[in-house]
């Protein structure tokens, strides 16, 4: 095998072949790489000219186990011959679902299982409506909850623009963004002002009828924004001022992925609904709603077929998410992600030193952030054009990062070890210093 580099010739004969049938609008890593991948392994990618690349993303974060971990091929093989489709209860769903409510917070026993992220928050919007009698929904600034119609006005970037109308009732507040702060303070000092910026919203904005305030308990898409202590705490007692149910939107950082099982763990929290999904199914489509017993039973969303899916819980998404969540736990790939995720935090912390654009690194876990700035004080992001420059750099080293914005966020499968990881960095730190010398920066 050859490192990685450019796009080789049978990668460009694969993109150029897909090129002539595929709609615009791929994710943007595939699209800036330009590469055809062939097979995979643990944290590795190789393409279709066998050069490998350490992996940095994850599949944003699908990949929680890795790339065909030997447990989930062979779970899903014997799924395959067996029964693919339908929704019918399995042995497979049944266990699944019992080694789940293991895991899921005290009280959070009841699962809707759905096939992607935007899917699932639709149905929690739902639960939230059936459960309180309310319409209204809060979200955050920086927010991202999926692409859907249902959840477009609960986006909190420019992302939905020239997409409208939204759903009435949506209304969006500032999140604990420490590094870039939307209320301009400082923290601690601050007393978690963008949390008690929610009362104003609701007093102002909205008709006084609140269903839910949802929220990511680090914020992924916006660069794995890592807020405070205390903020989602101060955040869960505001919802419940107003009667409003706090949906946690688990996605990203659920199973593992901040070296808690939750990412609500870390604040103390129990939500009375959590979204979950992408690393619950190892790669496979797999999302799901999970509250309680007495807000799942409120109708009508209790009514047959009412938040249910035609794919959701289907027999291979339950093989899958129970292999992903028995390597989990047999692995302890949380302990992993905190472990290897320190080490790698520290790494980081170091290139501040060496590097003046490198304005903040942030993370918990396996979910880490960078911001890059033109200039340490003015906190100005750094030009599209440099950063570009760094993304190829790093496909040249072999490692394959979603460092082609201003905020970079790494979130490497969750089987990595400390040696792969210290490898990937060291890697990184040579594409920033080639990036740095090219585009003349300090």
């Amino acid at each position: 095998m050859t490192p990685g580099g450019p796009a080789g010739p049978n990668s460009q004969r694969v993109v150029a072949r897909e090129q002539r049938y595929i709609a615009p609008g791929l994710q943007s890593i595939a699209l800036y790489s330009g590469l055809a991948m062939a097979r995979g392994s643990g944290t590795t990618l190789v393409d279709e000219d066998g050069k490998e690349y350490i992996d940095f993303i994850a599949g944003i974060g699908v990949g929680s186990i890795g790339h065909c971990h030997p447990h989930y091929v062979e779970a899903l093989k014997r799924q395959v011959e067996r029964l693919t489709f339908g929704s019918f209860t399995t042995e497979t769903r049944a266990r699944f679902l019992e080694l789940l409510a293991t895991v899921t917070p005290p009280g959070l026993t009841r699962v809707q299982l759905f096939s992607g992220g935007a899917e699932a928050v639709e149905a929690a919007l739902r639960l939230a409506k059936a459960a309180t009698g309310k319409t209204e929904v809060i979200g955050f600034w920086g927010g991202f909850h999926g692409k859907t119609g249902g959840v477009l006005g609960l986006l909190g970037s420019d992302f939905k623009h020239h997409l409208g109308p939204f759903v009435p009732g949506h209304y969006l507040t500032p999140y604990a963004d420490c590094y870039r702060c939307p209320l301009k303070l400082r923290y601690p000092d601050c007393g978690i002002a963008c949390a008690e910026f929610i009362q104003d919203v609701i007093r102002y904005q909205t008709a006084g009828e609140v269903a839910a305030i949802i929220v990511e308990p680090m914020q992924g898409t916006a660069g794995n924004v890592i807020p405070p202590d205390g903020f989602l705490r101060a955040v869960q007692a505001i919802a419940k001022e107003h009667d409003a149910l706090l949906i946690v939107d688990e996605m990203l950082t659920g199973f593992g992925r901040t070296g808690s099982m939750w990412g609500c763990d870390h604040d103390g929290v129990i939500a009375d609904v959590m979204t979950v999904g992408k690393g619950m199914g190892g790669g496979f489509p797999l999302s799901g709603v999970v509250s309680t017993d007495r807000l799942t039973s409120r109708k009508p969303w209790a009514n047959p077929s009412a938040s249910s899916s035609s794919y959701g819980g289907n027999p291979l998404a339950a093989a899958a998410g129970l292999a992903s969540l028995e390597i989990i736990l047999k692995e302890n790939l949380a302990k992993n992600a905190e472990r290897v995720g320190t080490v790698m935090l520290a790494r980081l912390e170091g290139l501040r030193e060496r590097f003046r654009c490198v304005g903040e690194v942030r993370g918990k876990g396996l979910m880490l952030g960078i911001e890059l700035v033109r200039d340490p004080t003015t906190k100005e992001p750094l030009a599209k054009e440099a950063t570009q420059t760094l993304f190829q750099e790093c496909l040249k080293r072999g490692l394959i990062a979603m460092c082609y914005s201003p905020s970079i966020r790494i979130n490497p499968p969750l089987v990595i070890q400390e040696e792969t990881a210290l490898e990937g960095l060291a890697r990184f730190e040579e594409a920033l210093a080639a990036t740095v010398r090219e585009h003349g920066l300090q």
